[in-house]
């Protein structure tokens, strides 16, 4: 199985004033164009997900809606709650262990969410050895299935240079 980690794009500042609820924080109209750039220069990879499961939060499901039109995955978006801001990483592992899907899937989400499911994958333990950057991803691969340190990293990329590879 391979697990495409990536997180969500450039959001607008915390405001408690606009958004009394950071869940419904949008992502900021450049952040929007640079996790497009982003998406595109994942085709670079090759990369192409069977499935995008989203946090619920807006700036993670905008950014799970352009990943999934700029590599073009047919499916919907699937919003999973373990995917949600400041989650513990062990469910998420959990229910990807659960998942059926023969085919690569993407998790669009947050940190410290994702750098603590790349190290439980990895390492068996949910510490992060990684960050991401925002609109960053990394491609893990489960030789079977979903498990607590079977993962290996095959590439990490921030947005800057996915951006790059997209000719931005």
């Amino acid at each position: 199985m391979e697990l495409l980690v990536f997180r969500h794009g450039p959001a607008e500042d915390r405001d408690a004033s606009r958004w009394p609820d950071d869940r419904r924080r949008p992502l900021t109209d450049e952040g929007r164009r640079a996790t497009e750039r982003a998406a595109r220069g994942l085709r670079a990879f090759e990369c192409r997900p069977g499935r995008v499961l989203t946090s619920p939060a807006t700036r993670a499901r905008a950014t799970a809606e352009i990943l999934r039109k700029e590599l073009r995955v047919d499916a919907p978006l699937v919003e999973w709650e373990e995917l949600a801001p400041e989650a513990p990483a062990a469910p998420i592992l959990e229910r990807l262990h659960r998942w059926t899907g023969a085919d690569p899937v993407a998790v669009v989400g947050h940190e410290p969410t994702l750098g603590e499911l790349v190290g439980l994958a990895v390492t068996g333990d949910a510490v992060p050895i990684t960050r991401l950057t925002r609109a960053g991803a990394i491609l893990l691969a489960f030789p079977r299935e979903a498990r607590p340190g079977a993962a290996q990293i095959d590439w990490a990329v921030p947005r800057k240079v996915l951006g790059a590879l997209d000719g931005g």
